[in-house]
């Protein structure tokens, strides 16, 4: 079957953003939910589970997640995944550099948690002390924290619950590992394949090498996409020169519904940029890092959707229960009544949303 640019655009929106289901039943489809902790107008985990659960409001996901079958924790990056994919990431392995600058210390906050129940790095600081490690990016960090952070990753502590940014920990019950490593590592590239649908093979290369650090146990990555192509498990076209690739049988059929659509930076719509300048033909950028002259979009920007179209982006700002949001348009407003419902439709629609936010 041949695909048209139109095909792809169409099927990267119509796949992801399916009708609003419960907050469990979106994490289950998507799969996985990119989390950061950037709140502007709302953190990015709220902003992409807005769009995909019935009556959802900013911070639903921390108050409910105590009682959800879902864990946080790193695929290719950090975010909320249902509870069973833990059982494709582990045994993780290797030794972390504050295990070495503190012999033992992860041994006795681990028994200090399974102790004390649910606990943050605050406790472990009053209770052991302020001692440092260097923290992920060479800065200094405090040791009671990575040791947490080493425990979660070895799947002996899991995240109970949130605190505004802080984690709370407890102890994890076992991790059930019950594949042989050649079908997680299938499970792990289709997860990855399937929230980002269509997606470059040259994303889905890049991105299942990421697998190194969370599921270091797995080999055959450098292969893996290529592998899955040829079993047939990925199906795959190649339009205007880009290869795409998908779940084999996994074709949403639908319409794009007429509406306006405040997309999150990390939405699986936009997340690769690569293909966000294919698809669309301008090149989004997320600037909240980026030094303020040579910011062109803003701080933090949401890419706008009309129809099939990113059209251009949108801040938001949301004080004292009032909404603001300037918008800035790649080839101009569009000059018509029915975007002008639509727009003033989703702005009625974010609103509602940020008044969950505490």
């Amino acid at each position: 079957m041949t695909y048209t640019m139109d095909d792809i655009r169409k099927q990267a929106i119509v796949r992801s953003l399916f009708p609003p289901t419960t907050l469990a039943g979106a994490v289950e489809r998507l799969g996985f939910v990119q989390a950061d902790p950037i709140c502007a107008p709302a953190r990015a985990q709220d902003l992409i589970l807005r769009h995909r659960v019935a009556g959802y409001r900013a911070g639903d996901l921390e108050r409910q997640y105590p009682a959800l079958d879902v864990a946080e924790d790193v695929i290719h990056l950090y975010g909320y995944m249902p509870a069973r994919t833990l059982g494709l990431l582990h045994p993780r392995v290797g030794e972390w550099r504050v295990e070495r600058e503190y012999p033992g210390l992860a041994e006795r906050v681990l028994e200090f948690v399974r102790a004390n129940g649910e606990t943050d790095h605050r406790s472990l600081e009053a209770h052991f002390g302020a001692t440092r490690t260097l923290g992920n990016w060479g800065t200094q960090a405090k040791a009671t924290t990575k040791i947490l952070e080493l425990l979660h990753y070895r799947g002996l502590l899991r995240v109970a619950r949130r605190k505004g940014n802080v984690r709370v920990y407890a102890a994890a019950p076992p991790i059930q590992v019950d594949l042989d490593p050649q079908e997680r590592l299938r499970r792990l590239v289709l997860l990855q394949a399937r929230l980002y649908a269509p997606i470059p093979v040259a994303t889905l290369r890049t991105i299942v090498r990421w697998l190194r650090s969370s599921a270091p146990s797995l080999t055959g990555r450098e292969t893996a996409v290529a592998d899955l192509m040829k079993s047939g498990d990925l199906d795959q076209a190649k339009v205007d020169g880009v290869q795409y690739v998908w779940p084999a049988g996994e074709w949403a059929e639908g319409e794009v519904p007429r509406v306006v659509r405040l997309l999150a930076p990390f939405d699986p719509v936009v997340w690769d940029r690569k293909r966000f300048e294919h698809l669309w033909g301008w090149p989004y950028r997320f600037e909240a890092y980026t030094p303020v002259v040579k910011r062109k979009f803003g701080h933090y920007t949401l890419p706008v959707l009309w129809v099939d179209r990113v059209i251009g982006w949108a801040k938001v700002d949301f004080t004292d229960g009032k909404l603001n949001a300037d918008l800035g348009f790649v080839d101009g407003r569009p000059a018509d009544r029915e975007f002008d419902l639509a727009l003033g439709a989703e702005l009625e629609r974010m609103r509602v949303f940020l008044e969950g936010w505490k």
